[in-house]
This record gives C-alpha cells, structure tokens and sequence, in this order.
C-alpha cells in the first residue's frame, strides 16, 4: 500500500478548468474519485491552498480505501495521542520544546551574544521572534504570491496573458494581475486572484 500523504488543511480540487470541490483533504479526494469514476473529461487536480503545490491522491479503490490512504492531522502537543500527551510535567520552568542545531558566527558576533541577558540562545531567540514580528505581513504577502504562481503555473502556464500576469503578481500589482487574468476561464481566474491577494490588498 502506498504511504499516507500529509493532509493539506484546506484545498480545491479542478476538473480541467472547471473548479470541481473545496475544502478538507477527505471531501475533496472522494469529490475527485467520484468525478474520476463518473467519466470527468479532466485532467482532475488537486491544490493545496496554503502552498499552491499539486497534491497526489490516489484514488484507486473503495472510498474508505481512498481515505485510509490520507494522513491523519497530528495531535497537537497535550491532546490525547500528542507528544506531551503521557509526559508528566515536572517542577522548574516548563519545556519550551527547543532543538538544537550549529550556528555559525563571526568572532564578535558571538561576543555580544554572550553579553546579552541570558546569554546567546536566550539572545538569539528574541532577535528571531522579533524579527518574525516585524516581517511576518511581508512573509504572509510572499507566501500568498508563491502560492498564486505554483497555482498559475500548473493551471494556467498555456493561457494568454500568463507572463504579464506573473510580473503583475511579483510586483504586487492587484489592478494589473486582475486585468491580465479577466479573459482566464472563471474558477481558474477567481482561485487565482483569492490565492494572490487573500486580503484583497495589493
């Protein structure tokens, strides 16, 4: 039996150009085994959402078959089956679940971490977290248009006006991208437009 793939939270399912389902992994795939089975003209693609990268599923089989092959969601740390789940907690300060890997820094660099209060891993922390504070609209914005051209590529690469769309995309140009995308086939343009600008900014 082929490996359990790791479920996408969210994804939506085309059969050609046409948007055939969305949402969980599970409805989706058993949405696609039925279009498979009820003569689809295809070709039937899975995306997920988050990411805009194609999703393999098999859908040979029985429909609990199709599901067994589809990763459970991890428990997370705490819930019953999580990692935490049997682990008593002990006195002092509670596990703050780090792992450890080399860095490598100049001379003074470790230097003025080590002068830091609590010394270079707690200093280092701060700085990431900061850092992701600081960034995290900017990631959440490149994350949105890596999304849209994985989505673009796979969907839409033969489609006219795909180049000018792209450098709209990557230049965070909503007005542009929504002008070269118009003449697109409906379900490919709207996903298009909701994977690169979710907020309807840009």
């Amino acid at each position: 039996m082929p490996p359990a793939i790791e479920a996408p939270a969210r994804c939506t399912a085309f059969d050609g150009h046409r948007r055939l389902a969305s949402g969980p992994l599970r409805d989706v795939a058993l949405a696609v085994r039925r279009a498979a089975e009820g003569g689809a003209a295809g070709p039937l693609l899975v995306f997920d959402d988050a990411t805009g990268r194609v999703v393999d599923v098999d859908t040979r089989g029985t429909e609990a078959e199709v599901l067994a092959r589809l990763a459970p969601a991890a428990p997370a740390a705490g819930e019953a089956g999580g990692p935490d789940a049997a682990a008593p907690r002990g006195r002092g300060r509670p596990r703050l679940g780090v792992v450890a890997r080399e860095v490598t820094l100049l001379p003074r660099h470790w230097e003025w971490l080590a002068a830091q209060p609590g010394g270079a891993s707690v200093a280092l922390r701060k700085l990431v977290e900061e850092a992701r504070r600081g960034g995290a609209d900017a990631d959440r914005r490149r994350w949105a248009r890596d999304a849209a051209y994985r989505f673009m590529s796979a969907m839409a690469g033969d489609l006219p006006g795909f180049e000018e769309a792209a450098r709209a995309l990557f230049a965070d140009d909503r007005e542009g991208f929504g002008a070269r995308v118009a003449a697109w086939p409906e379900d490919v343009r709207d996903h298009a437009l909701a994977l690169a600008f979710p907020d309807g900014s840009g």
